[in-house]
């Protein structure tokens, strides 16, 4: 009789601790990275930042019962996709699972390196005198392409050492990286506008070689550009409306505090609910009140309305809706700014440095918890089994690395050179992961019900509302949240977000990436009946660790 499962255990092996999964979740939902890309991006946007912030991590935090729940159920590595598969079904589970973890995330590692350049490259070349070095990798085009194939070598790297070198990695970055927003929050709380003006107009002169009268020139592009997002806004009726619309852009930011989900097979203690609820929960909680601290602190120095108006001039420009290049040659960066109210060379290096420190931590996530998933696609024999082989020495599943980075150069190269409108596409990378996470979510209500023999040995069943089981509760209010979410962004009837029907080439991409999964499933599905392997009995049952 053949086996189900390509072996009897994983052969992953649980090399970190609850802290190291907090960590983990704390780049994901990354405030330097992610967190400040967007907020530069939402220049258009009426509803105040600081409140959607607030109102987004209140829904998110469902999102962490949600996981932590099933977590706790069944703590194995490939996360949305065995549970997907073990309580919706096996072609359910493969599709959504493998099109969120897998392919979309190639369209994320253009992402990743865009935020590396501007974070990284750019701020610290300029601060070594490399002007023109620093203004070839602000350009578009070849420079994009180059920073995403660095990306694509330091994330590869990363994976390749294993989870136990890269939790130790994490922690560096993650002190290093706090130090520096400790530093970049102390910079612009002792500042002044006046010295912020003063710093930038010196800095970006010898620096960039910018000409007198940027600060101004900056204004008048982001004024021009319809630069109005608010830090506060009004909190009124209309005020909370226009909040709301906010959420489907900031959420490519912070919807993120389960990306280590499918990790979990190989962290200590994950049936822990509380303990897991604790981990992706601080993250959440630590991240929403550092991002309004750095808010606060820009709109004292910077000021609101100028970094509203610097981010509107980048990306007016960027995205192509004017012909004006704007006045700083460079991302609005504001690590960079807060540097900028220094003349001391050394300061602004060990200051831009650190904050560096947070793209490091966080750029493994790009592959590190897609890898998990690929590869307990193929330990379900639903792939080659050669992708379910780990390495002995670091417990890597290195041919699951190279799907994920192979076909990632192929979407890199798309995005860099705008091929068939590939940058118009960026917020697809959040919805087809939030119709993953729909799967999911519904996976969760459904559990007590589905499996409740597996449910009632789980540590959650006695945690009820109303004699209702918890984790159905929150998925009933998270699921409602990504449906809210999904039909801004599918209809987007205010015409925010770029990515819905009216965008051909989105919903040609989507569903190509959706079809290929299907692809995939059903010719191993065929393959494997031939061999004698019923696949359906493989999703009846749970793989051991």
């Amino acid at each position: 009789m053949t086996d189900l499962f390509v072996r009897k255990a994983t052969g992953l092996v649980r090399s970190w601790s609850v802290f190291d999964a907090f960590v983990y979740a704390l780049f994901s939902i990354n405030l330097i990275t992610l967190g400040l890309y967007s907020f530069s991006q939402m220049y258009y946007f009426g509803g105040g930042l600081v409140p959607a912030l607030i109102v987004s991590a209140i829904f998110i935090f469902f999102e962490v019962v949600v996981y932590a729940a099933l977590i706790a159920v069944m703590p194995r590595s490939g996360g949305d996709y065995v549970w997907q598969s073990r309580i919706l079904g096996g072609g359910v589970g493969f599709v959504l699972a493998i099109t969120g973890w897998w392919f979309i995330l190639w369209l994320w590692v253009p992402l990743y390196g865009d935020m590396f350049r501007h974070i990284v490259l750019v701020p610290l070349l300029a601060i070594l005198g490399l002007k023109d070095s620093a203004l070839w990798f602000a350009g578009s085009g070849t420079p994009l392409f180059v920073s995403s194939i660095i990306t694509l070598a330091i994330v590869s790297i990363y994976i390749a050492l294993g989870m136990k070198r890269y939790a130790q990695i994490q922690k560096i970055c993650f002190y290093g990286g706090m130090l520096g927003l400790a530093l970049v929050v102390g910079l612009l709380l002792t500042g002044s506008p006046a010295d912020f003006k003063a710093g930038l107009e010196a800095n970006s002169t010898a620096l960039f070689g910018t000409a007198p009268g940027i600060y101004d020139a900056t204004v008048t592009l982001g004024t021009n550009a319809g630069a109005a997002l608010p830090l506060v806004g009004m909190v009124d009726f209309n005020g909370i409306g226009l909040i709301f619309l906010t959420l489907p852009y900031l959420v490519f930011f912070n919807l993120w505090p389960n990306w280590g989900a499918t990790l979990y097979g190989e962290v200590r203690g994950a049936t822990d609910f509380k303990r897991n609820i604790a981990g992706m929960g601080s993250a959440l909680g630590v991240t929403t009140i550092l991002g309004i601290i750095l808010l606060y602190a820009i709109s004292k120095t910077i000021g609101w309305e100028f970094y509203v108006q610097a981010g509107g001039a980048w990306w007016n420009y960027v995205w192509g809706y004017t012909t004006d290049a704007p006045a700083m040659p460079f991302w609005p960066y504001p690590a960079l700014l807060a540097a900028f109210l220094t003349t001391n060379r050394i300061i602004q290096f060990v200051v831009v440095f650190l904050m560096g420190l947070w793209w490091f931590g966080w750029s493994g996530t790009v592959f590190l918890s897609s890898t998990r998933v690929i590869f307990a696609a193929a330990f379900d024999r639903l792939l080659p089994e050669k992708v379910a082989e780990v390495d002995e020495n670091t417990g890597t599943p290195i041919y699951a690395l190279l799907l994920m980075l192979v076909p990632s150069i192929i979407v890199s190269y798309l995005f860099a050179y705008d091929v068939w409108g590939f940058k118009a596409l960026t917020l697809c990378s959040t919805l087809v992961i939030a119709v993953t996470y729909l799967g999911t979510t519904i996976s969760a209500i459904l559990l007590p019900y589905l499996k409740p023999d597996l449910y009632k040995a789980s540590p959650i069943a006695k945690y009820n509302i109303l004699g209702v089981p918890l984790i159905t509760v929150a998925g009933l209010i998270f699921g409602g949240f990504l449906v809210f979410l999904l039909y801004q962004w599918i209809f987007d009837p205010n015409v925010l977000y770029g990515i819905g029907y009216t965008n051909t080439n989105s919903m040609i991409y989507m569903g190509a990436n959706y079809l290929l999964a299907l692809a995939i499933y059903l010719g191993f599905r065929y393959y494997r009946k031939q061999g004698g392997i019923d696949v359906d009995k493989v999703h009846a049952e749970i793989p051991s660790e």
